[in-house]
């Protein structure tokens, strides 16, 4: 207990020692050293704990990586205009692509600029002179060019490109911190440091502050302990307009279980978010319409000012997350401690799943002891009703957020497949620096004999829409036989498809559409109902396609609702396992067969059931399966401790060697004649059962259903969402009904 005063001082910014000082007036003398002592301070607490930069304890980093981060900028920025400038629904969110590209850019300067004050090189010239990006390479390993015939820099110039480096660093993580600490990883240690020696010089600067938090090194899994929010209570009150900090100081809340007061942060950040944002009149949006739906030979670069922002849509999902934690916490209190018998039940360890959750306790000997429990025949407590209250309610709000997160999103069930094609075309001519792209888009030919210049209409829908009281007609079957048995797929005698299902991709999508089930579970929607939504979920999660910037990623909600589902015994009657109904469609027919994506040879460079190379003996092949164990665990977020890493790490191998022995005794026509979708991730989760899915499964078991649910109130509300979604469209012209392409 005596070393748990001194962390949040070891994990203070230099401004944080600095900004203290007032408060305590002993600490005057601190400005030029302050940056240094307080980086040197955090390996003291624990001589064996490793020691990394705050930011990568952040959640959801295994999500935004992918190919966006070894592409040059150049080729990124022309797949974000192509990407924006495709039909409804567009095959990835423009705005965290255009994000993804404008932090690319600062990343690559910022790196320029701190690899250049290091080693004295006043000129990039001799950077750029350097064809294919060898230098930003060069720099990535840390390699300098040394002054090649300048003058020696001052101390002063030294200073100001760090402090640029800095001020461009501060602005990628105003834009994504997720994304943006990826990219920073992937680059220069030297960028690390950059923050820090501005510091050293100007101590209450708000971008060196808000950069150091990220940079600033920790001891390993005590990014809580570690971490006083000091210094974002000081760039806040410094631009109160900037919201991104609130953002920030909302996701520290959460690791530090203030739950509530990170959906605080997070609603004002809302507030301001929405505040500033910019109003676009009609006429620009009707404008931009034409222009992506019109007949044009070239897609312009859009302006930065035009281009969508994703702070509101990151914002929605970091408070809907909060809330449906806060629903969970307060089922404990909510439901009697004592148990009725349930030995052999399905919370005693269903499908070999170990009654241990991640965190090392007991299913039912984690919960608190102080919980009051009535006699069986005095019914609940007055405690027990209000929690049960509290559940719903938190519930309720989260459900509220993740519809209006699912909003900026789309999904057509009859696209036409020569638009996809088109794209996936235009993605490897930007990949391979053919000029033809740059000059004409296939989807904008003149022809008028051509099939992309004739009327071929297609239907939009918001997501939000498909989870409404009343879904929309004319939706393919779901699930039907010949979606769930993709292996007709790869008959060449199979009937060439004219259309296809698409969904616009975001990394967060998937953990929100399983999350969005959950909150239904916590609410009570009716079994019939949340039948409906789970197939719905299942339809869009088969789908979602991070195609060509984002790799698979493992969804925690996705692991928590299967887990729900076998403790629950399958409640709502689903017509088969969750793994079958999520299991990625076909990509559509006829394939890409001649032009290969160039991003495409390194996309499931992460996988642990990867191919083994002919060389490879069986000691090595499980020494390759157990270090990327070790990887895929460090990057998830339910583990938090030395007992849930080493379960993380034996689930992993164990479920490796059993998709390693399904591959080598499965039949190969699949993989070879029907491309795969390759931003979709179809293996099984591993079985760490977290409190989330022990808090839902149990409420499933044992909170007594509500009259009343699913009829009154809740009949009104999708009522008014759908009447708010249609202005919304209307107002667009991406009316639910088919659009003329």
């Amino acid at each position: 207990m005596g070393k748990k005063s001194k962390k949040p001082a070891a994990g203070e910014s230099p401004a944080e020692t600095s900004q203290a000082s007032p408060p305590t007036s002993t600490t005057g003398s601190k400005n030029s050293k302050a940056a240094s002592s307080s980086v040197s301070s955090a390996p003291s607490l624990s001589s064996s704990a490793l020691v990394i930069c705050r930011n990568k304890h952040w959640r959801y980093i295994s999500s935004f990586h992918g190919p966006w981060l070894q592409l040059p900028v150049e080729v990124l920025e022309t797949l974000a205009n192509a990407n924006y400038y495709m039909p409804l629904p567009r095959p990835v969110d423009p705005a965290v692509f255009y994000d993804l590209v404008k932090i690319r850019q600062l990343v690559d300067g910022a790196t320029d600029l701190a690899v250049r004050a290091a080693n004295g090189v006043a000129s990039s010239a001799l950077s750029n002179s350097l064809a294919g990006g060898a230098a930003h390479h060069m720099q990535a390993l840390g390699l300098g060019f040394g002054n090649t015939g300048g003058a020696k820099l001052s101390p002063e110039r030294k200073f100001r490109m760090r402090e640029q480096a800095t001020q461009k660093l501060s602005r990628a993580y105003h834009l994504d911190e997720i994304a943006s600490s990826v990219a920073t990883m992937q680059s220069t240690s030297t960028l690390e440091n950059v923050a820090g020696l501005v510091l050293q010089r100007s101590s209450h600067d708000p971008d060196a502050n808000y950069v150091h938090f990220f940079h600033e090194k920790i001891p390993s899994r005590q990014l809580a302990e570690c971490t006083d929010l000091r210094v974002l209570d000081m760039i806040i009150g410094q631009r109160p307009s900037d919201c991104e900090p609130l953002r920030t100081r909302a996701i520290v809340r959460m690791f530090k279980d203030d739950f509530e007061g990170a959906a605080q942060d997070l609603t004002t950040a809302l507030s301001v978010c929405r505040l500033n944002r910019p109003h676009r009149p009609p006429t620009e949006e009707s404008m931009q319409l034409e222009r992506r739906t019109g007949r044009r030979r070239d897609n312009p670069p859009l302006d930065e000012a035009d281009q969508p922002s994703s702070t509101e849509v990151q914002l929605l999902f970091q408070r809907a997350g909060c809330y449906l934690t806060l629903a969970c916490d307060h089922v404990e209190f909510a439901l009697p401690r004592d148990r009725p018998a349930q030995a052999g039940g399905p919370s005693n360890g269903t499908n070999g799943v170990n009654n241990t959750n991640g965190n090392g306790t007991i299913e039912g000997e984690g919960l608190s002891h102080n919980i009051e429990t009535p006699p069986e025949d005095q019914g609940p407590s007055k405690r027990q009703l209000e929690s049960r209250k509290t559940v719903r309610l938190y519930a309720k709000r989260a459900l509220r957020d993740y519809m209006e997160y699912l909003k900026h999103f789309h999904y057509s069930p009859n696209l036409p497949i020569e638009v996809s094609d088109d794209f996936s075309r235009q993605v490897n001519q930007a990949t391979h620096r053919s000029k033809k792209y740059y000059g004409q888009s296939r989807w904008a030919s003149q022809d008028p004999n051509s099939p992309t210049s004739s009327s071929v209409g297609h239907t939009v829908y918001p997501l939000a829409t498909l989870f409404s009281a009343t879904p929309p007609p004319g939706l393919p079957p779901y699930p039907s036989t010949e979606i769930m048995h993709a292996a007709s797929a790869s008959n060449p005698n199979a009937a060439v498809e004219t259309t296809t299902e698409v969904v616009t991709y975001h990394p967060l999508l998937t953990d929100a559409l399983h999350s969005l089930l959950l909150c239904h579970t916590l609410v009570q929607t009716s079994t019939k109902e949340l039948q409906r939504h789970a197939y719905m979920v299942a339809r869009l999660a088969r789908l979602a396609d991070g195609y060509p910037v984002f790799q698979a990623s493992r969804s925690p909600a996705r692991a928590d609702w299967i887990e729900v589902l076998r403790r629950a015994d399958n409640w709502i009657e689903l017509a088969s396992s969750w793994e079958a109904l999520c299991a990625p469609a076909p990509l559509p027919v006829p394939p890409p067969t001649n032009n290969v994506s160039a991003v495409s040879t390194g996309v499931n460079t992460l996988a642990i059931t990867g191919p083994a190379s002919p060389t490879e003996t069986e000691e090595q092949r499980k020494e390759r399966m157990r270090h990327q164990a070790i990887i895929e665990a460090l990057e998830d977020e339910r583990v938090n401790d030395e007992a849930s890493f080493k379960a993380a790490i034996l689930a992993r191998q164990k479920r490796a060697e059993a998709d390693q022995a399904t591959g080598s005794t499965s039949t190969s026509p699949n993989t070879s004649a029907a491309p795969k979708r390759w931003a979709v991730d179809d293996g099984r989760e591993y079985p760490i059962l977290t409190e989330r899915a022990e808090a839902v499964a149990r409420w499933i078991r044992e909170a007594p259903a509500v009259s009343g649910i699913g009829s009154g109130k809740r009949k009104k509300k999708p009522a008014t969402k759908k009447a708010s979604s249609t202005e919304k469209v209307n107002a667009t012209e991406e009316q639910s009904e088919p659009i003329q392409v």
